[in-house]
C-alpha cells in the first residue's frame, strides 16, 4: 500500500478506513483454493468475514457526545453505549443537586427501571389550596399507583453511574465550545476544560465526535452553540426544610399545591416531601423574577403553621424553560429535555420528559446510523422531532390551555381549585399525569366537566378574596 498518508486520495480518516475495509472484504471471496475439503475453505472464509466484520465495526463505530448527565443526558447515554456506539458523557459537577420539586410519574419508575431506594415518598394524596384557603383533598383510588418523590442528586446520580456501568464514558468536565464542520462528515470538536486532574481550574482538552445531544439544561451552552434560539422562560425558587418528626408525618404520603397571586403570579406554589424534609417553593415568570422572594415569603406564611420548627437546610433556584426552542436540531447535534424547552405549562413537569425525549432521540440515532455503522444527516436527526411532537404535542398543547384559563386571575384559580373536586376530573387528571397521555373523556363525561367548569369559573368571582 501507498505510504502516501490517506488524506493525500481527498479522504477523511472515516472515509479511508471504510475503504480499506471494504477492499478487505472483497478480497475474501478471491481467496485462492486451499488442500482442504470445500466444506472447510467456506468455515475459514466465514471465520476471516466475522472477525473482519467485528474489526470493522468497532473502527466504524459512531461517536456520540451527550452533554449533561441529569435524566435527559443519562437516558440517552445510556441507550447509545448499550447498541455499542461510542458514547461520551460530560457532567460539569457530579454531586450536582438541581433545583428541582422532584415529582415523577407513576409510568416512569417502570419505563426507566428505577429501583425503590431512588424513591423517597410515594405520594398518594394532594391537597389543592385556593386562594381564599379553601381546601379540596385528592386521592388515589387505586393502591397500586402513586406519585414518586425524588432528590434530584439521588435519581442523577443513580442514572449516570448506570449509564457509565452500560459503557458511557464518564467526563466531568465543563464545555464550552464547540468547532462546528462544514460538511455532513468531518467531526464536532468540543473544547472543554477537564476537572478530574489539573486541580480547581482543570485542565483545556478537545474531542471529536459526529453527532451531539445537548442535555445542558435551560442554559444549554449547546444550544448557544447552534443557535438554536431563545425561549421564554420561569424562575423556580425552592427551599428545603426539615421539620420535626410530628410535623413530617403529616407529609408522610401527601403533597400540597397552592394557588393565588399572593404565592405565585402565573404558576403554583408546592410543598413536596423528601426524605427526611419537605421542598417548598413557587414559580413566576421570568418578567416578574424580581417578586420571586416576595412570593416564596407568601407560600411560606400561607403553610407556616404545617412549617412550624422547621429548619431550612437548602436555598435553590434555577430557570424553566416555557416553551420549545425555535430549532431543537441544527446540523448534528439534537437538543433534549430542558435545553430543548419540554417543561409543561400548567404543571411545570420535565424529569420525565426529559429522560423521554433523550430515550427516544438516542434511539433514533441508533435506528439511522444503523446501530452506529454510518454518519446520520440533520434529516435523520430530525426523525425524532417527528416522533416526539406527534406523541407528546397534544399533551402541550392541553396544558398550555389550562394554564392560560385558569392561572389567569385569583378568580379563576378560585375554579380551578373547585373542579379539582370533581371526581371525573381528578380520574381524567391522574390518568393522563400517572400514564402520560390525554386520556380522553366518554362524551357524557365531556360534557359534564365542560358544564362543570363554567359553573366554577362564574362561582370563582363570587368566591376570590
Amino acid at each position: 500500500m501507498s505510504a502516501v498518508p490517506p488524506y493525500g486520495f481527498g479522504l477523511n480518516e472515516s472515509h479511508y478506513v471504510k475503504y480499506c475495509f471494504t477492499k478487505l472484504l472483497s478480497s475474501i471471496s478471491t481467496l485462492p483454493d486451499l488442500p482442504h475439503p470445500q466444506s472447510e475453505q467456506q468455515k475459514v472464509r466465514d471465520t476471516m468475514l466475522d472477525k473482519l466484520l467485528k474489526i470493522g465495526r468497532k473502527l466504524l463505530t459512531l461517536r456520540v457526545a451527550v452533554v449533561g448527565s441529569g435524566p435527559a443526558g443519562s437516558s440517552a447515554a445510556e441507550i447509545l453505549a448499550s447498541s455499542g456506539i461510542e458514547t461520551y458523557l460530560f457532567e460539569r459537577k457530579l454531586d450536582n443537586a438541581k433545583p428541582c420539586g422532584g415529582a415523577i410519574p407513576l409510568c416512569m419508575v417502570s419505563e426507566f427501571d428505577l429501583p425503590p431506594h431512588i424513591i423517597d415518598r410515594r405520594v398518594r394524596k394532594m391537597k389543592m389550596i385556593s386562594p381564599s384557603n379553601r381546601e379540596v383533598d385528592i386521592n388515589l383510588v387505586n393502591e397500586e399507583e402513586y406519585i414518586g418523590m425524588c432528590r434530584r442528586e439521588v435519581l442523577d446520580g443513580f442514572m449516570r453511574d448506570r449509564a457509565a456501568k452500560l459503557g458511557a464514558n464518564l467526563i466531568n468536565a465543563t464545555v464550552h465550545k464547540l468547532d462546528i464542520p462544514k460538511n455532513n462528515t468531518d467531526p464536532y470538536t468540543i473544547h472543554y476544560v477537564d476537572h478530574t486532574e489539573g486541580g480547581a481550574q482543570g485542565i483545556a482538552k478537545t474531542l471529536n465526535v459526529d453527532v451531539i445531544i445537548g442535555a445542558d439544561g435551560a442554559n444549554s451552552r449547546i444550544a448557544k452553540e447552534i443557535d438554536a434560539g431563545d425561549y421564554n422562560y420561569a424562575i423556580a425558587f425552592q427551599e428545603r426544610i426539615r421539620l420535626p418528626e410530628d410535623k413530617m408525618a403529616y407529609y408522610n404520603d401527601m403533597a400540597e399545591m397552592y394557588v393565588g397571586d399572593d404565592v405565585s403570579t402565573d404558576f403554583y406554589a408546592w410543598v413536596f416531601p423528601k426524605y427526611d424534609h419537605v421542598a417548598v417553593g413557587t414559580g413566576t415568570m421570568q418578567v416578574n423574577k424580581a417578586s420571586i422572594k416576595q412570593l416564596q415569603a407568601g407560600i411560606r406564611a400561607r403553610a407556616a403553621r404545617k412549617l412550624l420548627g422547621g429548619q431550612i437546610i437548602k436555598v435553590e433556584a434555577h430557570p424553566i424553560p416555557e416553551h420549545p426552542r425555535p430549532r431543537r436540531v441544527v446540523g448534528r447535534v439534537a437538543l433534549v429535555g430542558d435545553a430543548a424547552g419540554y417543561v409543561t405549562k400548567s404543571s411545570g413537569e420535565g424529569i420525565y420528559f426529559a429522560a423521554k425525549s433523550a430515550r427516544m432521540c438516542a434511539e433514533t440515532i441508533v435506528e439511522v446510523s444503523n446501530g452506529g455503522t454510518r454518519i446520520p444527516t440533520e434529516a435523520d436527526l430530525k426523525l425524532y422531532l417527528k416522533r416526539w411532537d406527534k406523541k407528546y404535542g397534544l399533551t402541550y398543547k392541553v396544558l398550555d390551555i389550562l394554564q392560560t384559563v385558569f392561572y389567569r386571575t385569583d378568580a379563576t384559580r378560585e375554579a380551578f381549585v373547585e373542579m379539582c373536586s370533581d371526581m371525573d376530573v381528578q380520574r381524567l387528571t391522574f390518568d393522563s399525569y400517572l400514564y402520560k397521555t390525554v386520556v380522553p373523556a366518554n362524551p357524557i363525561t365531556q360534557l359534564k366537566i365542560t358544564a362543570k367548569t363554567l359553573a366554577s369559573l362564574i362561582r370563582g368571582n363570587a368566591l376570590a378574596p
